[in-house]
């Protein structure tokens, strides 16, 4: 579909929601993108398809553990949302992929926050 070629997603737009909502969500003592004692890693994948609506989709691979070792635990979320039929400009895509991020952290952060003594105890 037209409009493919348009499309432009920062990493540091993801960095920047990652860590504004862990901050929000209180999960950790405190949130920053500097190396710490207790290390969160996100990967991510950011695609676009297209049939009768755009359709975005996220795949998240993290870990989380404590500097310097072995992640104590890996996570896996993958999320989509539908877009509109048609794009007129970039700031299309915002929408769709803000829903998406936000659902793909939620997951994440729902699935650390069970996981949550592993972490406190230092366990690996």
């Amino acid at each position: 579909m037209p409009g493919i070629a348009l499309f432009d997603w920062p990493a540091q737009d993801l960095q920047t929601a990652a860590i504004n909502y862990i901050h929000s969500r209180q999960s950790f003592a405190s949130v920053s993108a500097k190396p710490a004692d207790l290390t969160l890693t996100i990967k991510a994948w950011l695609k676009m398809r297209s049939s009768d609506k755009y359709l975005y989709g996220l795949r998240l691979e993290s870990a989380l553990g404590h500097s310097g070792k072995l992640p104590i635990k890996a996570y896996l979320v993958e999320k989509e949302a539908s877009g509109s039929s048609v794009r007129w400009i970039t700031a299309s895509d915002q929408d769709p992929i803000a829903e998406t991020v936000q659902a793909a952290l939620d997951d994440l952060l729902s699935q650390i926050e069970t996981d949550h003594l592993l972490y406190r105890n230092g366990q690996r």
